[in-house]
């Protein structure tokens, strides 16, 4: 069982623009130029980078993804702060 997960995420307001990130970054764009561009959270000016956590910190949803979701794969999630496209990097 996955104890620390490390990811990156871009917080947006609206769907659209989320599938619109995603579509990007299947196309090869930079992760951290997209964030720092588009994301609404304040990780967003360190390239979208949440650093590690534990298993439980983040919101239900958002946390699936980072113990569960395949890694290097972009994944919409979507909580009470808006849509995150989140990539995750490793977890232990």
């Amino acid at each position: 069982m996955a104890l620390i997960a490390s990811a990156l995420h871009i917080l947006v307001k609206d769907k659209e623009l989320a599938d619109d990130i995603i579509a990007k970054l299947k196309k090869g764009a930079h992760f951290d130029v997209l964030a720092k561009k588009h994301s609404t959270c304040p990780s967003g000016k360190k390239g979208g980078n949440l650093g590690e956590f534990k298993r439980g910190q983040m919101v239900p949803a958002f946390d699936k993804v980072c113990f569960n979701g395949e890694l290097f794969t972009p994944h919409l999630v979507k909580t009470k702060f808006g849509w995150h496209v989140v990539k995750v990097l490793y977890r232990t």
